[in-house]
């Protein structure tokens, strides 16, 4: 599960968030956003896979449907691997370009972790697609238990009914931890107080602005 991805060679830096739903990174992001700008730091805030995709028929489709027996997965995930890569070099890279920090809602780590925790492990399109793809200079995933993470969803007013597959969700917990490790991502467990998470991520993004 590692991929070989181009490194940035811009004067900006890509941090890039990923876990499961409900995992906090929503709110983490807002968190560093408000930090960087209070210290003077341009900031591009994005997410991956684009609106584009997100509201397309093909993605609502499959993600609302408790059978997903409408569209075949691997199209659905060509799709999304696609639109990072259109989105990584046309939208990210540029603002690299001019000296913004980005930080990413989720990245092309969850495009594998889904395509794996699906069923399609022996594709390997999807590490030759990541070759051009930018490799983040932090890449953070938020480690927080399936039931926890599937609580805070329920939370929410507008996803209170929401179908979870929760199989789905035990193997997509344990693939990001996976894909953090060979990747030389970040896991920060978000069990912890919203403070104390903050305070970690934010240890770590200063050690990287440090060492430009």
């Amino acid at each position: 599960m590692k991929l070989e991805m181009q490194q940035n060679e811009f004067e900006g830096k890509l941090i890039t968030f990923c876990g499961l739903d409900g995992c906090g990174k929503t709110t983490q992001i807002r968190h560093l956003v408000e930090w960087l700008e209070s210290n003077g730091h341009k900031v591009y805030l994005t997410k991956q896979p684009s609106d584009f995709v997100r509201n397309s028929e093909i993605f609502r489709t499959y993600m609302d449907s408790p059978t997903h027996d409408a569209f075949d997965y691997r199209a659905l995930s060509l799709l999304c691997a696609s639109d990072r890569v259109q989105h990584s070099n046309r939208v990210i890279s540029q603002k690299l370009k001019e000296g913004y920090i980005v930080i990413s809602d989720r990245y092309y780590y969850s495009c594998l972790a889904n395509l794996i925790a699906r069923g399609f492990k022996d594709d390997m399109w999807i590490y030759e697609i990541a070759k051009s793809i930018c490799k983040p200079d932090m890449a953070f995933f938020l480690n927080v238990t399936v039931d926890e993470a599937i609580r805070r969803v329920r939370k929410r007013p507008e996803e209170k009914d929401r179908y979870i597959d929760l199989e789905l969700q035990k193997k997509l917990h344990d693939l990001y931890i996976s894909i953090a490790r060979e990747n030389g991502g970040v896991v920060v467990s978000t069990l912890m107080s919203e403070d104390t998470c903050f305070n970690r991520i934010l240890f770590e993004v200063e050690r990287m602005l440090n060492n430009k």
